[in-house]
C-alpha cells in the first residue's frame, strides 16, 4: 500500500509542470475592500467561496511559480530557496486535490477549510526562509547589478502574492470555520470593519516602543495630530519601528529624545498617516536602497537565538510594509532631511470601491524584467573622488 501511495505522489508531481503552465495562462482576479465586506457580511456562501477559491488559489500560485523558476540558477538552488519551492507545490498540490470535489458535500467543505488552514501555516515562514535564500546566495557569489534588479523585481512580486493569497485564505477560513471572537465582533473575516486607525496607531507605537526599551533602554514618545478623522475605517496601519532606532542612536547623548510625530488625515479620496522623526535622516542617494532587499542598515539576525526577535535585521520592514500599503493601491514614500530626520508617509484609499488588488500577473512584459541587460548609462556617471585637472595641463 506504501508503494502503490509512492507511485501516486511521484505521478502528481510529474504532472505539476503541466498544472503550473495550464493556470499561468489565466490571469489572477483582483477584488476590491466593498466586494470583501459585502460578501462577508451579507452574501456570504460557503459554496460559492470555495468554488472561487479552487479556481482562484492556484491562478494567483502559478502566475508567481512561474517567475520563481526565472531567478538566477544559483539562487533557486540554495536549500532556503528550494525549501520555498517545495512548499509552494504541496500547497499547490493540494488544493487542486478539490478541484473534482462537490460543494454540496459539507465534508468536503470542512475538509477545505481544515486544508487552507494547513497552507496557510505552512507558508509562516515563508519572508525570512526567502530571506535567508537572498543572504545565501549573496555569501557565495556576491552581487552584480542585473540580479539585483531580477531579486528586487521578483521579491516585490512574489511577496504581493503572499499578501493576496493569505487576505484570500484569512477571509474564507475565518468566516466559514464556526469560531468568533469575541474581542473583535465587529471583524468580517480578518477585516474590522469599525476600525479606530487612532487606537491602531496607538498600539503599534507601543509595541515599537516596548521593543525599543528592551533594546536601548529608552524610547521616544508619540505626538499624534488627527486632521478630518473622525470617520476613518481603513484596514491597515503600519509601525515605524525605523524612526524610534534611528532617534535613539542619533541621540544617545541627549537628555531629552525627539518625540515621534504622526500626522493623521483623511481626504476625498486618500487617508494619508505622516510619520516624522528627528533621527538624523539619510543621503538622498540612499533612498532607493532603503527598499531594496539586497541593503540593510541593521545586523543580521541570529538564527540561533529564538528568545528575542530583533528589531531589525533582514532590512524587509520597509519594502514589506511598502508592498502592503500599496495591495490596496496606496503607497509608502519616503521623504529625508539628512542631519535632521526623516518623514514615511502612508497613503491609502479612503474609499472601499477604490481599494482594489494590486496583482502581479506573468506575462510576456513580466518575462521581459528577468532578460535585462546591463547597458552603459546614458547619464554622465560623476566619479567618486575629484577630478585631478594637473594631469590635463598643456606643458608651456
Amino acid at each position: 500500500m506504501k508503494f502503490v501511495r509512492f507511485l501516486m505522489k511521484n505521478a502528481a508531481l510529474a504532472n505539476v509542470p503541466k498544472h503550473i503552465d495550464h493556470f499561468s495562462k489565466f490571469s489572477p482576479s483582483p477584488l476590491s475592500m466593498k466586494q470583501f465586506l459585502d460578501f462577508g457580511s451579507t452574501n456570504a456562501c460557503e459554496k460559492t467561496s470555495f468554488a472561487f477559491l479552487r479556481q482562484e488559489l492556484p491562478v494567483r500560485l502559478s502566475n508567481i511559480m512561474k517567475e520563481l523558476n526565472l531567478l538566477p540558477d544559483r539562487l533557486l538552488t540554495t536549500p532556503s530557496v528550494q525549501l520555498v519551492q517545495r512548499w509552494y507545490i504541496q500547497s499547490f498540490m493540494e488544493i487542486l486535490d478539490f478541484l473534482d470535489k462537490s460543494p454540496d458535500d459539507h465534508s468536503v467543505l470542512d475538509s477545505f477549510v481544515e486544508s487552507l488552514e494547513t497552507i496557510r501555516n505552512r507558508h509562516n515562514d515563508v519572508v525570512p526562509t526567502m530571506a535567508q535564500g537572498v543572504i545565501e546566495y549573496k555569501d557565495a557569489f556576491g552581487q552584480d547589478p542585473v540580479t539585483s534588479q531580477n531579486i528586487q523585481y521578483f521579491l516585490d512580486r512574489f511577496y504581493m502574492s503572499r499578501i493576496s493569497i493569505r487576505m484570500l485564505i484569512n477571509q474564507h477560513t475565518l468566516i466559514f470555520n464556526g469560531n468568533t471572537n469575541p474581542a473583535h465582533p465587529n471583524t468580517i473575516g480578518c477585516i474590522d470593519s469599525l476600525c479606530d486607525v487612532t487606537e491602531v496607531i496607538r498600539d503599534a507605537f507601543e509595541s515599537a516602543k516596548m521593543l525599543c526599551e528592551q533594546y536601548y533602554l529608552g524610547a521616544p514618545e508619540l505626538e499624534l495630530r488627527e486632521m478630518n478623522c473622525k470617520q476613518i475605517r481603513p484596514l491597515h496601519t503600519l509601525t515605524h519601528d525605523n524612526a524610534m532606532r534611528a532617534t535613539i542612536e542619533t541621540n544617545e547623548f541627549s537628555n531629552n529624545l525627539p518625540p515621534i510625530r504622526v500626522m493623521l488625515a483623511l481626504g476625498g479620496e486618500d487617508l494619508s498617516i505622516k510619520v516624522m522623526d528627528r533621527g538624523g535622516g539619510v543621503p538622498l542617494r540612499k533612498i532607493e536602497t532603503l527598499f531594496s532587499y539586497m541593503y540593510s542598515t541593521a545586523p543580521r539576525p541570529d538564527f540561533g537565538d529564538n528568545q528575542r526577535a530583533p528589531l531589525a535585521g533582514f532590512g524587509y520592514g520597509l519594502p514589506i510594509s511598502r508592498l502592503y500599503a500599496r495591495y490596496f493601491q496606496g503607497d509608502l514614500q519616503l521623504y529625508s532631511m539628512e542631519g535632521h530626520g526623516t518623514d514615511a508617509v502612508i497613503h491609502m484609499k479612503a474609499l472601499s470601491t477604490d481599494s482594489v488588488e494590486r496583482l502581479p500577473v506573468f506575462n510576456k512584459t513580466a518575462l521581459k524584467h528577468y532578460k535585462v541587460n546591463l547597458e552603459a548609462d546614458d547619464w554622465c556617471v560623476p566619479s567618486k573622488e575629484p577630478l585631478d585637472l594637473a594631469i590635463y595641463r598643456v606643458a608651456k
